[in-house]
């Protein structure tokens, strides 16, 4: 039997990364691009600029495009220009969310509905208009980030938990519908990773213990250890994996 091809090469591929402007972002839409994809970098935040340049200074054309993931017309206006400047749409990733915690029966309405748009609706939205533009060509590769937060809670936010298990029966549901166009559908499921977001966890020497103490590994994930796997799921050496959350958690739910 011919040995496959293993290539992670992403070279011609056009990617959408939303929330790129930092953490865990930032290190996928850059290792998208060390494989060869260009990039639209999308965040509500003004660190757009600096991930468009990190791109380009490795060889790849980029776009900043501000959009605000909730807000149906700023989503089209990012996927039509993503389409005008970079040519086409063959990979979404759908990384943008938030965190707010609050005990359940204190919580703001204001808060659940801030956290479900952002975290669950934005990605619908997304998918969505990257996926028309997928289908057309009968081709491409959605992944989002989800969190372990969806797989069981672990008491950050009863909120947090319910949009993230939202992402993973979304990518269930939309790999489903979008298989007879040749799209595939998949979610990471960070577990503790050290960035912006969690950075209470750090500043807290017994948080961070407790923490760590239930991760086999006995280290918190970087966001270049969930860029990794993103680009084996955007890549052709996944094109029989769909539906799929993967978890890089360091073991936590084992």
């Amino acid at each position: 039997m011919e040995f496959p091809d293993l290539s992670l090469s992403l070279e011609g591929k056009v990617a959408i990364v939303t929330g790129s402007g930092r953490g865990i972002g930032r290190a996928i839409a850059l290792a998208l691009a060390s494989q060869g994809a260009d990039i639209a970098v999308a965040d509500v935040t003004p660190d757009v600029e600096k991930t468009v340049s990190e791109v380009r200074q490795l060889g790849r054309r980029a776009i900043g495009v501000t959009t605000d993931i909730t807000q149906k017309d700023q989503v089209e206006k990012l996927v039509a220009a993503t389409v005008k400047e970079l040519g086409t749409v063959d990979i979404l990733m759908n990384n943008a969310g938030i965190l707010r915690v609050a005990p359940f029966l204190e919580m703001p309405e204001q808060m659940w509905d801030k956290v479900m748009n952002t975290n669950l609706k934005g990605y619908f939205l997304c998918s969505q208009a990257a996926g028309r533009v997928m289908a057309d060509k009968k081709k491409g590769a959605i992944v989002s980030t989800a969190s372990i937060a969806g797989l069981k809670h672990v008491g950050t936010s009863v909120v947090y938990s319910v949009s993230k298990a939202g992402v993973v029966m979304l990518t269930r549901a939309m790999a489903v519908e979008l298989a007879p166009y040749n799209i595939r559908v998949n979610a990471i499921a960070p577990g503790l990773v050290q960035t912006h977001m969690s950075r209470a966890v750090f500043a807290n020497a017994d948080w961070e213990k407790s923490w760590l103490d239930r991760i086999p590994l006995g280290r918190p994930a970087q966001p270049s250890d969930m860029a990794k796997v993103v680009v084996f799921l955007a890549s052709d050496v996944a094109g029989y994996v769909t539906g799929q959350t993967i978890a890089v958690d360091g073991g936590e739910l084992a």
